[in-house]
């Protein structure tokens, strides 16, 4: 590892027989997990570097967020599923940098690893569009501790309204505002409406919970906007049976009393959920390149970075055009497919002369709204309502990594489904401690400061979900 106390920086070799190519995937998501995956049999060694130990279906993190599923539910440990690959190891760390011309990956704490093909698959970072005092009020849903998070918000606000005796105040924390008509805004708003309609309805005595107010804002004319018109019309309709409201308008205030729209709407809320962008990780923006207006990695047809035929950006960290100004969307197939096309780059040894460029398959694109609800599309086949919420249901019991995983969520969504009960509403410290009201005694919605983000960020729920 060299020696630290001469102040020289460590190099931890990425093979143990340097005569086979190294391979340096940074990031485990959809990605960076299926190009490890599918170099399994490659004449190559294969180091998997990543901030968690755990790979993320974040397609289904919104549930964990809403009580719908626990964490354990939706998430693998990276190890655990590339155990069985001779050619492979994983290593838990951060990121600081990359040395393009050098072919190094800088690791926190001054170690770095040599590489003869490089995988970059990090994903975004939530985007609050030049307004990051707005992340303090309104959590974005990217991680885990995100989605816990957003648990404990929405189940205090029920706690301290049926502590209060003050009645605009009851109706404050009972008005839950989701900002961002995309697949993570409609799912959150339709999941929020669930919880307090057909869960929470008899737990509470001062409060009936099914008087809560939730309200959908999309600057956009209309949510859903990569579907056709009347899918997101559908999708319109189908949040109104839940209750849900749906504002348009542009958010210029964020504050702990609510949102402002179009700077003369206010709506009085105390919990404010954001589902509204995203943009690039701060490694994308250390590496020198030309990036795009949302800080993704323009790279070239074959997922490359320019200059650099043996360094790629995969995923929702990469513009990638297909056609000249049609990038390739946000979704966890791209990053699948991108990741399984890069692989057989590396394990074939193909020079930039020899590769076809990549070629995306849409099979088709969906988005939930809530219990039996739902909207999907492929080819000219649309789906609505319960045919299209039971196609979503097996996609992602399809998509989940592991049998065990794909058992116990089947199990949790048929308890769910046919009682009307969930298990995993509970309410747990953040950051090592809860902030308290001296008033109620009861945990604040004050959100404690967020930590600093190093080197490996992951993407978002993809946005929207499609089928691979």
């Amino acid at each position: 590892m060299g020696d630290k106390s001469k102040g020289q920086s460590a190099v931890v070799k990425s093979a143990s027989i340097p005569a086979r190519p190294r391979v340096v995937i940074v990031g485990g998501g959809f990605g960076g997990l299926l190009c490890a995956q599918g170099l399994a049999d490659a004449d190559v060694d294969v180091t998997v570097v990543d901030r968690t130990n755990h790979h993320l279906f974040q397609p289904l993190l919104y549930q964990v967020a809403m009580a719908g599923l626990s964490p354990a539910e939706i998430a693998a440990p990276i190890r655990g599923v590339l155990s069985a690959q001779e050619n492979t190891r994983v290593l838990l760390a951060e990121v600081s940098g990359v040395d393009l011309d050098g072919r190094r990956v800088r690791l926190e704490g001054g170690d770095a690893l040599e590489y003869d093909w490089l995988v970059l698959a990090v994903g975004a970072k939530t985007s609050y569009f030049g307004h990051e005092e707005w992340e303090a009020h309104a959590p974005g849903l990217k991680t885990i501790d995100d989605a816990l998070e957003i648990r404990r918000r929405v189940l205090v606000a029920f706690e301290r309204a049926e502590m209060t005796t003050d009645d605009a105040e009851r109706e404050r924390l009972l008005t839950f505002v989701v900002i961002g008509g995309g697949p993570t805004g409609v799912e959150l708003a339709g999941a929020i409406a669930e919880l307090a309609h057909n869960v929470l309805d008899h737990d509470f005595r001062t409060i009936d919970p099914e008087k809560a107010r939730v309200v959908l804002v999309e600057a956009g004319p209309r949510i859903l906007a990569a579907f056709p018109e009347e899918l997101s019309e559908s999708a319109k309709e189908q949040l109104a049976e839940l209750g849900v409201e749906v504002e348009t308008g542009r958010v210029t205030t964020i504050d702990e009393g609510g949102v402002e729209l179009d700077g003369t709407r206010r709506v009085a809320a105390r919990t404010v959920l954001w589902g509204a962008g995203v943009r690039g990780t701060r490694l994308a923006e250390t590496l020198g390149v030309p990036l795009d207006r949302m800080g993704r990695v323009i790279v070239e047809r074959d997922a490359s970075i320019p200059g650099h035929p043996e360094a790629f950006a995969i995923g929702d960290m990469a513009h990638l055009e297909e056609a000249p100004g049609k990038p390739l969307p946000g979704l966890c197939p791209v990053a699948m497919q991108q990741g399984r096309y890069v692989a057989e780059v590396i394990a074939r040894a193909k020079a930039k002369g020899d590769r076809e460029p990549f070629a995306y398959v849409d099979k088709g694109t969906m988005a939930t709204i809530g219990r039996s609800r739902a909207i999907a599309m492929t080819g000219r086949m649309r789906l609505r309502g319960f045919l299209a919420w039971l196609a979503w249901l097996f996609v992602h019991l399809l998509f989940l990594i592991g049998f065990r995983n794909r058992f116990v969520v089947l199990f949790t969504w048929a308890w769910s489904y046919f009682s009307y009960k969930r298990g995993a509403r509970l309410i747990t410290e953040r950051g090592g401690g809860e902030s308290f009201t001296r008033s109620s005694g009861v945990p604040s919605l004050r959100r404690p400061e967020p930590a600093a983000r190093g080197g490996v960020e992951r993407a978002s729920t993809p946005d929207p979900v499609a089928v691979s």
